[in-house]
């Protein structure tokens, strides 16, 4: 698993090469090895996010495509946060296409796409940490499904004391 994840760590670094490349020669080839170096990193990116890190897309789970236990009641909230990362993780795909908005200098669009990767990110680590918790409580790694508090506190010292 940890090699699978190493690919896809690689090919992420092969699309920021050709991307890379690209920017600085601005050749038709190196245009067309950036697009599929890019297309392949967003889409393992993608898929490793929604079905190793997150758990979702099980077909046979009783909460069709998602997984068998969630802890947000609405399984719309899920599926939107799957749509959002599809559209956040093409959104960089903008650096390879080389988007012109015409209202934005380049800097500004480079921030944007910045924060709207930040945003992606943080919305990956709540659904990464749901998924580990309750994978963690599943297989009986974590005997509560609360964390306790690091400190003992007993009402009845007060009271005494």
């Amino acid at each position: 698993m940890q090699g699978l994840n190493g690919l896809k760590y690689f090919a992420t670094i092969v699309a920021v090469t050709t991307r890379t490349a690209y920017s600085r020669s601005h050749s038709d080839e190196w245009y067309k090895i950036a697009w599929v170096a890019s297309g392949v990193a967003a889409a393992s990116g993608t898929y490793w996010d929604l079905v190793l890190d997150w758990g979702l897309l099980q077909r046979n789970s009783k909460n069709r495509w998602l997984r068998d236990k969630l802890l947000i009641p609405h399984h719309s909230v899920y599926f939107g946060a799957m749509v959002l990362n599809v559209l956040l993780r093409l959104a960089w795909l903008q650096t390879v296409l080389d988007f012109r908005v015409s209202f934005l200098h380049k800097g500004t669009l480079i921030t944007i796409v910045a924060s709207l990767e930040i945003i992606r990110r943080g919305i990956w680590n709540f659904f990464r940490l749901e998924n580990e918790h309750l994978n963690n409580v599943g297989k009986y790694r974590a005997n509560f499904k609360s964390v306790p508090l690091p400190f003992h506190y007993d009402e009845d010292e007060d009271k005494q004391g």
